[in-house]
């Protein structure tokens, strides 16, 4: 099958599979900023923040490790047992020590000692199964994949609805004694669990069905490579997340949780473009380290980019035109829309990230990680600087300023170190245009035109013909070619 085809093919899989899970918090929304006050929902915002962090260092770049060793070595079955017994490790010592300090975690973070009990096995049950799917994803096994990871969704989901829906309705109407009002918070962690559970439970085969073996060369080899990985991500969840914390500890208390809750709820509105960035991740990581060695694979990279910035142009002024309608079906509660000018910002910075993303080919098949950690420390850095200095003037639009700002540098310094290391042909003219034009007509949109539906679907459509016009025939022969 046609490489890029294939890749395609792959992206829709994995990106159902992965797109779902994310867009879980999506699609709850509604349902959360209906049923929470906008401190309640900051409260929640800054524990995931903390989840977030916690699963990167849980994870500490096993998983792209796994992808680039499991390619590359003879014996696949030595690289997949000391894998998994590296992360069942490390993963059991994190359970054990959370334990036993839970109450001063709890004290220190100022949250409810039972939330950090719930936190402590969600974050474990997710790190177990790091490597049973990686090795699902490295084996193409794209449909149970996607099987368990949607019946994940389904699971926290349908809990979710049942906990914060149905039951107070019930319980409205009789005494229910089991059932507690205010418990929001502890409810949606108890899904959370559930659905980590049984994720567990499904892949826990590859703990106990195969013979586990233990190679410290290997391991020693895929701790050296995960080394920078785990940097770099954790760089990047500090850019994603961490946001969310320095606003809560910065601005004035009566008003933290608030304003939190606020900025996370517009914020949700870009997830579009996260989600298709990360579907196009997935796709392209396996597809990448499967296809550096063939022949002149850069050209086939630079066609993979082309077209992300075409697709991602098209989502990025998407969402910037119609985010007035976007937010009245998300986010219910108009006490949350006072943060709805982050929106642009926060867009045109998810897809800085993914252009990123297809930038940094080059690092990874080059076994050059570490530019990968020192591009996203640098990005980390602007990020905690752009926020405490001001934060306490601007609030959560200098959040949004700073995540713009570390993308964007990102970006930049990626292609930069790239074009020394490993040249890709990109077609800057096309890529400029299509980038170019998709920012000058969002920021026409929402800030000129002051969020007209007209003008703005008047500039989609204008946008979606001249893409046509300029793609059809490159688009028909990718899907036509065997």
């Amino acid at each position: 099958m046609n490489p890029l085809k294939n890749l395609f093919k792959q992206t829709f899989i994995y990106g159902l599979a992965t797109v779902l899970p994310r867009m879980l918090s999506f699609l709850l929304l509604p349902l959360y900023t209906d049923v929470m006050q906008t401190d309640a929902y900051g409260e929640l915002s800054v524990i995931f923040a903390w989840f977030a962090i916690f699963n990167v260092i849980l994870a500490y770049g096993m998983e792209t490790a796994f992808f680039r060793f499991y390619n590359g070595q003879d014996n696949r079955k030595k690289v997949v047992s000391t894998a998994l017994l590296s992360i069942l490790g490390t993963t059991l010592l994190f359970v054990a020590l959370t334990l036993i300090f839970q109450g001063s975690i709890a004290e220190w973070a100022d949250k409810k000692k039972e939330y950090i009990g719930y936190a402590i096995f969600i974050l474990a049950l997710d790190a177990l199964v790091i490597i049973p799917f990686a090795w699902l994803r490295a084996n193409q096994k794209a449909m149970r994949y996607a099987a368990i990871k949607l019946l994940n969704v389904a699971i926290n989901l349908g809990l979710n609805f049942l906990f914060l829906w149905v039951l107070p309705r019930l319980a409205s109407g009789a005494s229910v004694s089991w059932y507690q009002p205010d418990y929001e918070i502890d409810y949606i962690f108890i899904a959370m669990l559930a659905a980590s559970t049984v994720t567990f439970f499904l892949m826990s085969g590859h703990y106990f069905r195969r013979k586990l073996v233990f190679d410290k060369d290997i391991w020693r080899r895929m701790l050296q490579y995960a080394g920078p990985v785990l940097v770099a991500g954790l760089a990047f969840t500090i850019n994603e997340v961490f946001d969310r914390i320095l606003l809560e500890r910065l601005l004035p208390p009566e008003v933290a949780e608030s304003q939190v809750g606020m900025y996370s709820a517009c914020y949700k509105l870009a997830l579009f473009m996260t989600l298709f960035a990360t579907a196009f991740r997935l796709g392209i990581e396996p597809f990448f380290f499967s296809h550096y060695k063939t022949e002149n694979p850069q050209r086939t990279y630079a066609q993979i980019t082309n077209y992300f910035v075409i697709l991602g142009s098209i989502i990025l002024l998407g969402v910037v035109v119609f985010s007035d309608v976007l937010k009245v079906m998300f986010i219910s509660n108009p006490d949350y829309w006072e943060a709805m000018d982050i929106v642009p910002l926060i867009v045109l910075a998810s897809f800085f990230l993914g252009v990123y993303h297809n930038l940094s080919v080059w690092y990874k098949v080059t076994d050059r990680t570490k530019f990968g950690a020192y591009i996203s420390m640098i990005g980390a850095v602007l990020t905690i600087v752009i926020n405490i200095a001001l934060i306490p003037y601007f609030g959560y639009m200098a959040s949004a300023t700073a995540t713009l700002v570390a993308y964007g540098s990102m970006m930049f310094l990626s292609f930069f170190f790239g074009s020394m290391y490993y040249p890709i042909p990109y077609n800057f003219r096309k890529i400029v245009f299509y980038m170019g034009l998709s920012i000058l007509f969002s920021m026409l949109s929402f800030y000129v035109f002051d969020r007209n539906i007209w003008v703005g679907s008047f500039l989609f459509l204008l946008f979606l013909g001249l893409v046509y016009r300029m793609e059809n025939e490159r688009l028909r022969k990718i899907v036509l070619k065997k």
